[in-house]
């Protein structure tokens, strides 16, 4: 499994879409340029999403090719609610979630400063801290691992 952080580019739409086209299309396999063509995406654009989902269990990434697991089955047959468990059970696994959790309750910032201690810089570009704040929202959000009071985020 492929462990890093979440990057920017990474989007739930994207998995969505990945693990559908993957299920759908291919049964459940299929070779990662195969599946650049049919999601009609550069190799560039398709790589954060792979390693988001292989970082959280949805998929193996083997030789090439993208397989779907059991855990992505799950996601693809889920209703909302359950997609968004997955969701929330998978984001401690991977940064920044990591150390959201262990702050339990951070400003943006915050957390920045504290991947940057851990030697996490994918965030520490000039456009760093909106990312950051995307990332936390699209995923953190939407799936309940988060909640936002103010300026802060919190850990329930």
């Amino acid at each position: 499994m492929v462990e890093g952080p979440l990057h920017p580019d990474a989007r739930v739409a994207d998995l969505l879409g990945l693990l559908s086209v993957l299920y759908n299309t291919f049964d459940g396999k299929a070779d990662v340029y195969v599946l650049e063509k049919e999601l009609e995406v550069d190799i560039d654009e398709l790589m954060p999403i792979l390693y988001a989902a292989n970082s959280m269990g949805f998929i193996n990434l083997v030789e090439g090719d993208t397989i779907i697991t059991d855990k992505g089955i799950e996601f693809i047959k889920g209703n909302i609610k359950r997609r968004k468990e997955l969701l929330r059970e998978s984001l401690d696994r991977i940064e920044p979630f990591k150390t959201a959790k262990d702050l339990k309750r951070f400003k943006t910032e915050d957390l920045l400063k504290s991947l940057e201690e851990k030697g996490i810089t994918l965030y520490s570009s000039p456009s760093g801290l909106r990312d950051l704040e995307i990332i936390l929202t699209e995923w953190g959000i939407y799936s309940n691992f988060l909640k936002k009071d103010g300026e802060e985020y919190a850990v329930p």
